[in-house]
């Protein structure tokens, strides 16, 4: 057996920290959760930075926006809440079957509200209603 799907076994739960939309869209991600038995991903602006930067996997979408006129904030906004929609979509039946137990994608505020307690419940709650 996998030793990752063993650590079920032991109570413990395998999450990754790594995520970019070619992970999602080439089924990476669902064959993750099937022969490794990943339980959920943990994301944040560092780990979107990375993906956004070192992949071609975000260069029309940025390209598109900037055509469109939009803010730099808000292309980075609409493509993190793409890709954590998708993910949370190629979770949904290990979600549902586990009654919520497990498969979850997490997605942090920016770093830049470390300090600001109300800013953050906001930008929380915000991120929250476009997720749906």
């Amino acid at each position: 057996m996998n030793p990752l799907k063993q650590l079920n076994d032991f109570g413990q739960t395998v999450y990754m920290d790594e995520i970019r939309r070619s992970m999602i869209s080439s089924g990476q991600l669902a064959q993750l959760i099937i022969d490794d038995g990943l339980r959920g991903v943990t994301s944040n602006p560092a780990i979107f930075e990375k993906a956004i930067a070192q992949t071609g996997d975000y260069k029309e979408a940025i390209v598109a926006a900037v055509k469109a006129g939009k803010a730099v904030d808000a292309i980075y906004e609409d493509l993190v809440i793409e890709d954590i929609q998708m993910a949370a979509d190629v979770f949904r039946k290990q979600y549902d079957d586990s009654d919520g137990h497990y498969g979850y994608i997490s997605l942090e505020v920016s770093p830049k509200l470390a300090a600001d307690t109300q800013g953050t419940i906001a930008e929380a709650c915000h991120l929250h209603k476009r997720l749906g």
